[in-house]
C-alpha cells in the first residue's frame, strides 16, 4: 500500500494489522481520486471510517488542505498516526478516536464544515445514508461538497437521496464506488402557492 499521487507519492502506507478492516486498493483509490479530482486546489476531507488512513492521506497529498481522520479501533487510529508520520506533515491531519455517531456531533459542535467526505463503513447501507443526512441537516458540508461512497454489491445505494446526487458509479468485483455531489436544497420561497 502507498500514497499513488500527489506531494506524498510513492510514500509508503500500513495497513491495519488483523481482518477488522478493509484496505482500499491503490488500483481502486486511483479511480476513486480520478472520478473527483483527480487534484484538488484545497478544501477540508473527512474520513469517517478511516481504518489505515489511506484515503484522507490520498486527498490531502493531492491537494486538499486539512483532513480529520475517525475510527473507532485503537489498532486503527495506533495506524494512522504512523501513516500521518510518513507525510511529514502532521499539522494537516486530525485524529480522533471514536464512534462515527459521537463524533459527527462533536464536528457540528465545533461549526466544522468538509468539502469531500470518505465513507468506507462496515458494510451497511442505511448508516451511509443516515450518516449523510446528518450531516446535511447539520451544516457539516459545504455547498458542492463530494462523497466517495466505497461499499460491497448487496448495499445498492440509490441512485439519488435527500441532497445527494451521484455522479459517479463504478464496480471492482467485490467493491462498489459511488461519488456523490451534494447541493443544499434552497430555503422554500412561498412562490408556489
Amino acid at each position: 500500500m502507498r500514497v499513488v499521487a500527489g506531494e506524498f507519492g510513492g510514500r509508503p502506507l500500513s495497513a491495519v494489522p488483523g481482518s477488522l478492516t478493509r484496505p482500499t486498493t491503490d488500483k481502486v483509490k486511483e479511480a476513486m481520486f480520478s472520478m473527483i479530482g483527480p487534484y484538488f486546489d484545497g478544501g477540508r476531507v473527512l474520513d469517517l471510517f478511516a481504518g489505515s488512513g489511506g484515503l484522507a492521506i490520498e486527498a490531502v497529498s493531492r491537494g486538499m488542505v486539512e483532513a480529520v481522520l475517525v475510527d473507532h479501533q485503537y489498532q486503527a487510529i495506533k495506524t494512522i498516526k504512523a501513516n500521518i508520520a510518513v507525510t511529514k506533515s502532521a499539522d494537516q491531519f486530525t485524529v480522533i478516536k471514536g464512534e462515527a455517531n459521537n463524533v459527527l456531533k462533536r464536528l457540528v459542535a465545533e461549526e466544522q464544515r468538509f468539502d469531500l467526505i470518505l465513507l468506507d463503513p462496515p458494510y451497511a447501507k442505511q448508516k451511509i445514508i443516515d450518516n449523510l443526512n446528518f450531516m446535511a441537516a447539520n451544516g457539516l458540508l459545504n455547498d458542492g461538497a463530494q462523497v466517495i461512497a466505497e461499499t460491497n454489491q448487496e448495499a445498492q445505494l440509490p441512485e439519488n437521496f435527500g441532497a445527494f446526487t451521484q455522479t459517479h458509479h463504478r464496480d471492482y468485483g467485490i467493491t462498489d464506488v459511488m461519488v456523490y455531489r451534494y447541493q443544499a436544497l434552497k430555503k422554500e420561497t412561498g412562490e408556489d402557492e
